[in-house]
């Protein structure tokens, strides 16, 4: 028979533009890493502390857990944003009750806005016209 593994943590993905967060939600105190770096370097200042604390101070579960998180692509305030994502819903799968506070907060809502892309005949940009001439 086969061994099965105890799966110890709640695992959640955000996305925002083009970052994509993968989030490990742990119970207990522990340090928080993203990209096997302390959060506090990976996201210096204390706004982006407040931004990432916000899922737990809402739901009241500041020091309950503790995460860990891969993220690539995009530039850092779009993976801030999808790692707050990914936490909201990781705290929705741990307790289904959060949901209305969270949703209220705007937490679960995937922002779609994106990159518009470049179309062809436009002089580079996606929306710039090339310039006509007068005669």
């Amino acid at each position: 028979m086969a061994k099965t593994k105890k799966i110890d943590y709640i695992y959640e993905k955000g996305r925002r533009r083009e970052a994509s967060a993968r989030i490990r939600l742990l119970k207990g105190k522990g340090e928080s890493l993203v990209n096997d770096v302390s959060l506090a370097q990976y996201f210096p200042g204390d706004v982006n502390r407040t931004l990432l604390e916000r899922p737990f101070a809402l739901t009241k579960t500041l020091d309950k857990h503790h995460f860990t998180v891969k993220v690539a692509g995009g530039g850092k305030n779009g993976q801030l944003e999808a790692v707050i994502l990914g936490i909201a819903r990781a705290l929705v799968a741990v307790n289904p009750d959060f949901r209305p506070i969270l949703k209220k907060a705007g937490l679960l809502t995937r922002d779609p806005r994106t990159r518009e892309r470049r179309k062809v005949g436009m002089g580079g940009k996606a929306r710039r016209k090339k310039q006509s001439p007068k005669r």
